[in-house]
């Protein structure tokens, strides 16, 4: 009676769990990550292909060609947004062909129930909804204004602390942005795959498994037949 009981609450609970990731309309993220190395520290990200699934074809692609290099975050709107700006005109080196025709690729809106809330990525555009090209904004804080409006396609998975301390650069107000008083630059990106490190580990631990039994099954043999 006792073991039914607990396989009931075990069922109840992992139901509740069901239910809450359902309501809070939590996407599985990929197992792609990008890191952005910027002159405040590095963040990371993940995406959600099931969600945005051409957005996130068209920033990792921006990624793989180095589009972001020596591009800046030209908005910082504490509790609001970190806005990565226009690859096309943020950068300070210049682009070859092939980073050019990627970063004025326009996108289609794909808009979801995911909820604009603090480490989001939303893609910025326009008034037109399909004008998505290479800007991007990491929330700081909750949006619900945003929702379904703008393009979530990931979230910050790492360097939260990056954001922080964005978030006391000092600012000046232009129209309606908050901009950074001083250039916050994205220094450098890379990508890598966390199933890809995972296998590596995994094979590593396999590899040392061996080589122990190895020597074992040699030393055992050595004491039978000295």
């Amino acid at each position: 009676m006792g073991n039914t009981r607990i396989l009931i609450f075990i069922w109840a609970c992992v139901a509740l769990l069901s239910v809450v990731k359902a309501l809070s309309h939590e996407p599985e993220l990929g197992s792609a990550r990008v890191m952005f190395q910027t002159s405040y520290g590095d963040i990371e990200f993940g995406f959600y292909p099931t969600v945005a699934p051409k957005t996130v074809d068209h920033i990792f692609k921006l990624v793989r060609l180095g589009g972001y290099n020596t591009n800046h975050i030209f908005r910082v709107d504490k509790g609001f947004v970190a806005q990565v700006a226009d690859v096309a005109s943020g950068r300070s080196a210049p682009m070859n062909e092939e980073q050019r025709k990627e970063a004025e690729k326009t996108i289609v809106g794909e808009f979801s129930d995911v909820k604009h809330v603090r480490g989001i990525l939303s893609m910025g555009r326009y008034e037109d909804p399909n004008s998505a090209e290479s800007s991007f904004s990491m929330l700081l804080g909750d949006a619900p204004h945003l929702d379904r409006q703008y393009a979530v396609f990931g979230k910050v998975t790492k360097g939260d602390e990056t954001l922080r301390k964005l978030e006391e650069v000092p600012t000046r107000r232009e129209g309606i942005f908050v901009m950074p008083t001083e250039r916050i630059t994205i220094l450098s990106t890379y990508y890598y795959d966390t199933k890809m490190e995972s296998c590596e580990e995994e094979r590593s631990v396999l590899k040392r498994r061996l080589e122990a039994s190895f020597v074992e099954v040699e030393r055992q043999r050595m004491k039978c037949f000295p």
